[in-house]
């Protein structure tokens, strides 16, 4: 398949439509939207969001689950210019606000509720934290009524009508390639998040290269039940099917027994999805019942088990892959013709204009093939953190090589292994989380003296958070007071699930007196 001539993300929509105008593009529900039926309603989108003052550089959130709208705002953000701001649906208020804050955030797509919260209370409460986020100018709601300062869907779209296409034409070709076309934020390695720009070129070039390695084609069709906050869904998948002018299939959030049911109702040949994913498919009653030989390849990640699993459960040409955010979602796949007992044990080789090499992780010295070390990137990568110049600066070399912090080896052939992380990240059902980020929320518990956060094996989530922890004197806590404390503040799934109350002597440590966190997971065995 010819790659796409586009490097911006309207120039690809506009491509795919002169291409394929009577393919679907989008499927939720019972919509379905075609190439030419989903450009239309960009286009309708772009002109409302000009109408609201929003211009290129302007960034624009997005706080929804898996719907049509969610693609619609954020390809029509990006014909403007705008950037996107994908906010996670299972963001605190705390973490809403600062996340809103720190991108500066002017306008706000949501939702009334999902999966039982009501989006319109957060962010409330969000505003309520950050002194009513002052840059946060307007709140759009899909699927409600306009009240109390937020507008529908329906006359948010209402207002963009006297606007000229051709304002939105000269906007999109306006766009450029190495202009920011999303934020995304990542747990790294302090308590605050990290917001991480992507540019267009990269979305279109890396996600080419990931389609290529699936052998995607047009007549593929992707089920997508990933969030689409995550890179893994907005950006990889995404673009990895728009730009081979395939189809997306949505399911606005993951139910095992759904999914089993929408795979095989759509045909969908392409699976995306974390092992955990991967083992509810596996263990629904309803499987059995289930036709699901459609599924042809897909990525993932995982261990040789996991991704043997999703073989078994019907996609032979699944593809190991190693990458993260800052590299847009994958630096390395395994091409789908690879015999599956090599996907099993390797993430792939590099992407075509990426880089990787392995270095000493004390003196940065390249080392040779075969040798452990550090996981270093060049080539489709951020151009540094949003607003963070210290940030950036620790994780690039002098040449320009991102330290990924990950530990692995390149053989002969430059297959890459990946053999864990450097850094103290817990990554738990494919999410990663920062330990200190948990650490500041427990320790704010008035019985908590010290709290420390690693991770431990577990069968569904790879890693589970585990929380070591010191009581004040006199003072009194049990899991289910910290757990209870922690939802307060964290998203569900930063919350430990497993607790050791201990004494400070008890704390494994250095003789200069420094913990030794790769001891913690000691107090759970």
């Amino acid at each position: 398949m010819q790659k796409p001539e586009a490097r911006t993300a309207p120039a690809l929509l506009s491509e795919m439509v002169h291409r394929h105008p009577a393919r679907e593009a989008v499927i939720d529900g019972a919509r379905r939207l075609t190439y030419a039926d989903f450009a239309a309603a960009v286009a309708d989108c772009a002109r409302a969001l000009h109408a609201a003052g929003i211009r290129q550089g302007d960034r624009v959130g997005i706080l929804m689950g898996n719907r049509a709208e969610w693609l619609i705002a954020d390809f029509a953000a990006m014909s403007l210019g705008a950037i996107v701001v994908g906010l996670n649906t299972w963001a605190t208020a705390r973490e809403l606000a600062y996340q809103l804050g720190h991108a500066g955030a002017r306008l706000l797509l949501i939702e009334p509720a999902f999966k039982g919260r009501s989006f319109v209370e957060l962010v409330a409460e969000a505003r309520a934290l950050a002194d009513g986020l002052p840059a946060l100018e307007r709140l759009v709601m899909a699927g409600g009524t306009s009240a109390d300062g937020i507008q529908s869907w329906e006359d948010f779209l209402a207002g963009g009508r006297d606007v000229a296409q051709t304002v939105i034409e000269d906007a999109a070709i306006a766009v450029k390639p190495a202009d920011v076309a999303c934020l995304l934020y990542t747990s790294g390695s302090t308590a605050l998040p990290k917001g991480v720009p992507l540019l267009h070129g990269g979305l279109i070039d890396n996600m080419w290269e990931i389609g290529e390695r699936q052998h995607l084609t047009a007549d593929d069709r992707l089920w997508l039940a990933v969030s689409l906050f995550w890179s893994l869904a907005c950006v990889n998948a995404v673009f990895a099917v728009l730009t081979h002018g395939g189809t997306i299939v949505l399911q606005p959030q993951f139910d095992a027994g759904e999914a089993l049911a929408l795979i095989e109702a759509e045909r969908c040949t392409v699976f995306y999805g974390t092992p955990n994913m991967a083992l509810a498919l596996w263990e629904h009653p309803d499987r059995a019942r289930h036709d699901l030989s459609s599924l042809r390849t897909g990525v993932t990640i995982g261990t040789p088990e996991q991704i043997q699993r999703i073989a078994d459960l019907g996609v032979p040409e699944i593809c190991n892959v190693y990458g993260l955010t800052e590299a847009y979602g994958n630096s390395a796949v395994t091409d789908a013709a690879l015999p599956l007992a090599r996907r099993l044990q390797t993430v792939g080789q590099a992407l075509g204009g990426v880089e990787i090499k392995i270095v000493d992780p004390e003196t940065g010295a390249e080392r040779p093939a075969g040798e452990m070390g550090g996981i270093a990137i060049r080539g489709n990568l951020m151009p540094g953190y949003w607003n963070d110049p210290e940030r950036t600066a620790e994780v690039f070399d002098a040449d320009g090589f991102l330290l990924t912090g990950d530990l692995g080896f390149l053989d002969d052939d430059g297959y890459l292994f990946y053999r864990g992380r450097l850094k103290e990240m817990v990554k738990t059902g494919g999410i990663n989380v920062a330990p200190a980020e948990v650490e500041g929320v427990l320790s704010s518990h008035p019985a908590v003296e010290l709290a420390f956060v690693t991770g431990i094996p577990d069968d569904r989530l790879d890693e589970a958070l585990a929380a070591v922890v010191v009581l004040r004197p006199g003072k009194a806590a049990d899991a289910d007071a910290l757990i209870a404390h922690g939802r307060q503040t964290l998203a569900s799934y930063k919350v430990p699930r497993h607790y050791r109350f201990v004494g400070a002597e008890d704390l494994p440590l250095t003789t200069t007196g420094k913990l030794q966190r790769n001891r913690l997971g000691a107090f759970f065995r």
